[in-house]
């Protein structure tokens, strides 16, 4: 195994993660925090990342390449975007220099959808579908992403088409704990309760029309006909991604797989959804994704 050559970041909104590589890709340490932009905004990107390097005793000329909300307006150095389409390979030439620093710092750009119909944005998302996808010319993937802010990917010959952004995470959020629902969920456990998760997806995909009416109904069931708080949790969560899943699919074309970037409850959770609609999908899991993206902007931006 060769020795540590670049660091690699995800900085989001409220995470940080970082890996320590070899120009091979193996990770000689990692870091990981809650201290994300919304924290480094306030104590300072700098030291941040600083803190966590010397955790890991990094050498004070290595690297380190960026991907994530670091790079937003509000963040470390804005890096801006690439406009669709966008070919996954612009965000390789695209990586902005953070300046006034001892080593080199480079931050990648996001994605944006200049469409005044459809305007959008990602940040972060570009590097794990790098990652996931490659720069493979005849690659299709039609591309489900779950998140606070989930996204779905239009990608043709390693080239971003389109793209779209649900606030189904934020929505579950806020409808589980500052709407009348918090009552019918209080208490709830962990485990996921597949059978209500799957009906409430099936529902909700067949009639996204009704969803109002489909969230309010977990209560009404729970007061008329009892149930557990698990079970509301659940079909709440069922309800709001069979809504997304409904709007997500309806341009698919048929012959092509939805490929799910993914990692822990969410990917349990759409594997589920997606396997419930009988839809054929690859999963790739998104830490490993947003790693591999890093490598290949890495091995673009210091090995040419």
């Amino acid at each position: 195994m060769s020795g540590p050559s670049y660091v690699a970041v995800d900085w989001g909104t409220s995470s940080f993660r970082l890996w320590l590589m070899s120009a091979g890709g193996q990770v000689h340490g990692e870091r990981r925090s809650d201290q994300g932009m919304t924290a480094a905004a306030r104590t300072g990107f700098a030291g941040v990342l600083q803190s966590h390097l010397d955790e890991l005793g990094v050498a004070a000329d290595l690297p380190v390449v960026i991907c994530g909300m670091a790079g937003a307006r509000q963040g470390w150095v804005e890096a801006g975007y690439v406009d669709t389409p966008a070919h996954l390979s612009d965000i390789l030439k695209g990586a902005v220099v953070v300046g006034g620093q001892p080593r080199d710092i480079r931050i990648l750009p996001g994605i944006a959808q200049r469409d005044a119909a459809a305007p959008d944005v990602m940040r972060g998302e570009e590097t794990q579908l790098l990652g996931a996808l490659g720069l493979d010319p005849a690659h299709a993937a039609d591309v489900c992403m779950p998140g606070t802010h989930s996204k779905w990917v239009r990608v043709r010959g390693g080239t971003v088409e389109r793209f779209a952004t649900f606030m189904t995470g934020e929505l579950f959020s806020a409808v589980a704990h500052d709407t009348i629902l918090s009552h019918a969920v209080a208490g709830a456990e962990e485990a996921v309760d597949g059978d209500a998760f799957r009906a409430a997806v099936a529902e909700a995909y067949a009639a996204p029309a009704h969803s109002a009416n489909l969230l309010f109904r977990v209560r009404s069931r729970q007061l008329l006909f009892g149930g557990s708080a698990q079970a509301a949790r659940e079909t709440i969560s069922g309800t709001l991604i069979g809504v997304e899943l409904a709007a997500g699919l309806a341009e698919r074309e048929r012959a092509v797989p939805v490929t799910l970037i993914a990692s822990g409850r969410l990917q349990r959770l759409y594997q589920m959804a997606l396997e419930r609609l009988s839809i054929p999908l690859n999963v790739v899991d998104a830490e490993e994704a947003a790693r591999r993206g890093l490598a290949s902007a890495a091995a673009a931006i210091w090995n040419n």
